[in-house]
């Protein structure tokens, strides 16, 4: 399992790699103004429901519901089960599309709000957005392979399909010469990676034996039991964007470039959101949900405390360095062309907002899967729900007082309110068993991230002299920080491990399972 979740990190790693070469283009090309606003807004939409119907519920209920009856009853019930779910899946995404193209105006009206006080922004943006939206599409039948080739331990060609959006995106916004305006273009260029992200998940699923034609939709014991976990999980998936659609329209009500700004500090947040937590949500859900299904219990609580062990070592420097050194990360990614020093202090303030409940926030993942895992997807979303009422609670109460920072502020308060209750309520029900190895790294990840962040604050005095002058001053300064910080937590990390015989990889636990569990 340790090798499948590095597996996905490395290549989500890639991904967030070529994202950055992507959002430094983008940010040189659009700046952080009115385009950049729209195209923000333009491809936010798309990607909310995709969260509501797609990679979030979707998952939830479709990984273990396939893998149980791969194991339970073979490949060829699993792909009959796959190809109704197809069905209904392309009949409701065509509707939605539909429904987005021609009510595009009102929607841009109802969720950027800001733009209707500028008849040519928001036109723009609707013309956008109305390129843009056959993602979603596209995008939620590559959710439906990716599960499909995930439950089978096949995590590679998933969490590598997002870099065709980065090079497509990079490629058109090049060619932004070509288009009305370089919005147009990077919308376009959203839409091409949609196709090819499709057409790579089926093929790989087809090599698999895992691609199934859609099927005359039945309700069938194990759709109905799809269903029974995919509608809460829809609901609470919901609930997440509607705190997303919070800052979307709050952003667009505020100065211009907030939206922006929000765009480009998310960019750098979800380097370590995606490159850990979900490489380890992903691997964790499908081997959680079939050792349960096998009642080896043991096993289950193994696998998810050696998981919530990598994440902790993993996200602790990230955690750091997005509170202590924003600034310096926002201006040497993308400070430069049209992104100037003013986008710059108001991004790195969002990024250090959002820092706030980072550890939350990678750790959620990991948490949940004790209930998806079981099928219980009502749970996540009665927490999720209130979570998000707390969480659009202080959205408005912070946004008057810190403007765009006091958003990130509520997403980062409001992730961490999610995970306390998450923790609590699988406590008592015993379905979390927090062992040695969780503690033990959380002594390791303490211990690194306070060496790491007093190298920090002692040598960036005499980094800032003796790099701050350069024409390339911050992107060499902040590689600098990179380098010996990560040698200062890296060193920590291991010298602890090796003090606490903290061991990732799979221990020998009791064997007695909890058949209550």
């Amino acid at each position: 399992m340790l090798g499948s979740i590095l597996s996905v990190g490395a290549w989500t790693l890639l991904s967030r790699i070529t994202g950055f070469a992507r959002d430094i283009v983008m940010a040189a090309v659009l700046g952080a103004g009115g385009l950049m606003d729209v195209f923000a807004v333009a491809f936010r939409l798309p990607n909310h429901f995709r969260a509501i119907f797609g990679e979030g519920a979707f998952n939830a209920a479709f990984v273990p519901a396939f893998t149980r009856i791969r194991t339970q009853d073979g490949t060829a019930a699993a792909n009959l089960f796959q190809g109704r779910i197809l069905s209904l899946l392309l009949i409701s995404q065509v509707i939605v599309l539909l429904l987005a193209l021609l009510f595009t105006p009102a929607v841009i009206q109802l969720l950027a709000p800001g733009f209707s006080a500028n008849p040519q922004k928001f036109a723009l943006a609707v013309e956008v957005t109305r390129i843009t939206f056959p993602y979603l599409t596209l995008i939620t039948l590559v959710t439906l392979w990716s599960g499909a080739l995930n439950a089978t331990g096949r995590f590679a060609v998933a969490a590598g399909a997002p870099i065709l959006l980065n090079l497509s995106l990079l490629a058109f916004v090049q060619l932004a010469f070509l288009f009305p305006t370089p919005a147009h273009a990077a919308g376009w260029g959203v839409f091409t990676a949609g196709v090819l992200e499709a057409g790579l998940l089926a093929a790989a699923a087809w090599r698999a034996g895992v691609l199934a034609a859609p099927l005359m939709p039945t309700l069938s014991e194990d759709v109905r039991r799809f269903f029974k976990a995919f509608l809460p999980a829809v609901i609470g998936s919901a609930g997440v964007q509607i705190a997303m659609f919070a800052d979307t329209i709050l952003a667009t009500l505020l100065p211009e470039g907030s939206a922006s700004a929000l765009y480009f500090a998310d960019r750098i947040y979800q380097l370590p959101l995606g490159v850990i937590a979900i490489a380890a949500g992903t691997v964790l859900l499908p081997v959680m949900s079939k050792r349960i299904a096998a009642e080896d219990f043991a096993g289950a609580y193994d696998a998810q405390n050696r998981t919530l062990a990598l994440t902790l070592l993993l996200a602790a420097p990230f955690w750091v360095a997005t509170l202590l050194i924003p600034e310096l990360i926002i201006g040497a990614v993308f400070q430069r062309g049209a992104f100037q020093e003013e986008a710059v202090r108001v991004a790195a303030q969002v990024l250090a907002a959002y820092g706030v409940g980072l550890i939350a926030a990678v750790s959620i993942r990991s948490i949940v899967a004790s209930f998806l895992a079981r099928g219980d997807t009502a749970t996540p979303m009665i927490v999720s729900l209130v979570s998000v009422a707390l969480n659009v609670g202080l959205k408005l109460l912070l946004v008057e007082r810190f403007g765009v920072m006091g958003l990130a502020l509520a997403t980062a308060l409001g992730a961490t309110l999610n995970l306390a209750a998450l923790v609590w309520i699988a406590d008592n029900r015993r379905w979390i068993e927090p062992d040695g190895t969780f503690a033990r790294a959380v002594a390791c990840a303490g211990v690194a991230a306070g060496a790491l962040a007093g190298t920090i604050l002692l040598t960036y005095p005499l980094i800032d002299s003796w790099f701050g002058g350069l024409r390339f001053g911050k992107e060499v300064r902040l590689v600098a920080h990179g380098l010996t910080g990560g040698i200062v937590y890296g060193a920590a990390a291991l010298a602890m491990m090796l003090i606490t015989g903290l061991s990732l990889r799979r221990g020998g636990r009791a064997s007695a399972q909890r058949k209550g569990a």
